[in-house]
């Protein structure tokens, strides 16, 4: 179940961070590292300082967007400050590792690290369902990106090694919720839109505002993936109904 969790750092400046945060996940029992855009490919001080997790590093996988490392995610967490000016559902770093952990079980999970100066960018975390702040000293919350990795990735060792404990005396639900991956939600979103258009709903001079609050909502929703079929399916009858009417027009 571990290796559904990945942990993906987003425009990574400094070599020896990525060899530390390699570090920081074995020692929790994780081995996927996806990079995004690194500056630099690991060298040899990434190597250096992963202190044995040399496999990790030889076994990550690059690409050039976010969007391209969580195709095929279907929970997918952002590490980020609490203050935003857009809010967005937010957990603390146990109740990230005992959902990555439950989650992992079904599908592949993401947990997301940004620019060790700048995080992630809004439009980066838009495409998170959760964000995760750790709750540091707020008068001296200087944590640097392998340390930040290292706390999330405990937490996760944790809900699983309690998962492990408590998996004889809990009996295996037959009801087991399969969520849309994100790709699929990207479709959903883009059909949402396509439909709005067609509609006239969405005001052509401010097109983003509205999708912007309704991805917010669909992600704080975090439809199924029966609900998913059927809102596609809602979509698809409104735009039948309208091209309908629009021939009867002409």
């Amino acid at each position: 179940m571990l290796d559904q969790i990945r942990i993906i750092l987003v425009g990574t400046t400094h070599t020896g961070n990525i060899g530390s945060v390699a570090r920081a996940m074995k020692t929790m029992g994780l081995s996927q590292l996806y990079l995004v855009a690194p500056k630099e490919l690991p060298d040899g001080q990434a190597y250096a300082l992963s202190a044995g997790a040399s496999d990790i590093l030889a076994n990550a996988k690059v690409f050039d967007t976010l969007q391209q490392a969580i195709t095929d995610c279907a929970l997918v967490v952002g590490s980020s400050a609490r203050s935003r000016t857009l809010s967005w559902p937010m957990l603390e770093p146990r109740e990230c590792g005992v959902k990555a952990v439950q989650e992992g079980a079904k599908h592949p999970v993401a947990l997301v690290f940004g620019r060790e100066s700048s995080g992630l960018t809004n439009e980066e975390l838009q495409l998170c369902n959760y964000h995760v702040c750790i709750a540091a000293n707020p008068e001296y919350s200087s944590l640097n990106l392998a340390m930040a990795v290292q706390i999330v990735t405990y937490e996760v060792r944790m809900a699983w090694l309690q998962q492990q404990a408590l998996q004889q005396s809990q009996p295996e639900s037959d009801d087991e919720v399969a969520y849309p991956s994100n790709e699929q939600m990207l479709n959903f979103y883009q059909h949402l839109e396509d439909t709005l258009n067609e509609t006239g709903f969405i005001i052509k001079q401010h097109p983003g505002v509205v999708m912007t609050k309704l991805k917010r909502l669909f992600t704080r929703a975090r439809p199924e993936e029966a609900e998913y079929n059927i809102l596609r399916g809602i979509l698809t009858s409104v735009q039948r109904f309208g091209r309908k009417a629009q021939g009867e027009k002409e």
